[in-house]
């Protein structure tokens, strides 16, 4: 396969810049594979596509505000981005992401948000760094929440604004640890998830943080030789039993986001507890799955999405879901209606 099977072209004012007034204002794109069927709808009517013991797997996971502002001990500017706590370092260790005129090299001292001193240390891959930061507080996200930025993607042109601080979360976000939202569930008000349950939909989180390789682009041409970047997930339980005992009942399992899809298929065992099979196992690991046409699901039977980048993972996810042909032509036909695309954009529910 070759990533270019994966691109389209998308005119950059259908990239959203800002949310939607409401969150369930976005529009809602119905593509229902068994026939291949495109309809349109409105996302505040997205209960209709729910029944009573559906189960809907959710991810609570929250940003993080990563990104600092400073100096290097030379007096120039740095930006540094927080993208994962190293736990096999002692102290406030993390491989990060650096912005500057030079590349800074280890043992560069740095001061950030005009009070916290910090360190590049020897190690880090793939252009990051190691930083050590120099905090003895009680807790450092804490210490995050005030002095740091929400780390909007890329594609918006444009600085992180008061307002982001509460629509770049989702309304159930409550684990502190991704570097980007996962952008499904931010259509979801507490008022929809309440009526869903009231419906006898069973709404079971999980945890992904999601990293920065949700951003990083492709780069090679057979996509078979691409490596995603591992995250941190948790299963719990209760989350687990309620996604097993689905699949018995033969009942629907809908994953809110491809970040759910790929922690529930990375989860997925068979009675001896090899991968591949029909159930879940709750508990904490890492996970780089990556999911490319020909991937044959074991758990999820309906997938709610946004619109992803061209020619990226995510894209090649809801492709091997939906089948390749059937997503690209319904991207066009989201392009030529004028739907609103990537993080802050309308959304896609997949039956």
């Amino acid at each position: 396969m070759q990533l270019r099977d994966f691109n389209y072209t998308l005119p950059s004012e259908l990239i959203a810049q800002q949310p939607a007034a409401r969150r369930e204002d976005s529009r809602l794109m119905v593509l229902e594979r068994a026939g291949e069927h495109i309809r349109n709808n409105l996302f505040k009517n997205i209960e209709d596509y729910f029944c009573s013991g559906d189960v809907l797997v959710i991810n609570d996971t929250r940003v993080i505000p990563a990104r600092l502002h400073g100096y290097k001990a030379s007096g120039g500017k740095i930006e540094v981005f927080l993208v994962r706590r190293l736990h096999e370092l002692a102290g406030q260790c993390w491989m990060c992401l650096t912005r500057s005129s030079k590349s800074p090299r280890p043992g560069t001292r740095l001061t950030l948000a005009q009070e916290l001193d910090a360190e590049v240390l020897e190690g880090g891959e793939d252009g990051y760094k190691c930083i050590r930061f120099d905090y003895s507080g009680p807790d450092f996200l804490a210490w995050l929440d005030l002095k740091g930025s929400i780390p909007l993607p890329p594609y918006i042109e444009r600085e992180p604004e008061h307002q982001d601080l509460e629509r770049y979360q989702t309304t159930f976000s409550s684990v502190p640890g991704a570097v980007a939202a996962p952008t499904a569930g931010l259509h979801f008000t507490a008022q929809i998830l309440q009526n869903l349950h009231q419906k006898g939909v069973i709404v079971s989180p999980l945890t992904l943080h999601v990293g920065l390789g949700t951003f990083l682009p492709v780069r090679v041409d057979n996509i078979l030789e691409h490596r995603m970047h591992a995250e941190a997930y948790s299963i719990p339980e209760q989350t687990a039993a309620a996604v097993n005992q689905a699949k018995v009942e033969e009942r629907r399992v809908v994953a809110l986001g491809t970040t759910v899809t790929r922690t529930l298929e990375y989860a997925a065992i068979d009675a001896k507890g090899i991968r591949g099979g029909r159930e879940i196992r709750s508990g904490s690991g890492m996970t780089d799955m990556f999911i490319y046409p020909g991937y044959q699901f074991q758990i999820i039977d309906a997938l709610l999405t946004n619109f992803h980048l061209p020619e990226s993972t995510l894209l090649m996810l809801v492709s091997a879901f939906a089948g390749t042909d059937f997503t690209l032509r319904a991207y066009a036909q989201a392009v030529m209606e004028r739907y609103r695309f990537f993080s802050y954009g309308d959304c896609m529910l997949i039956t």
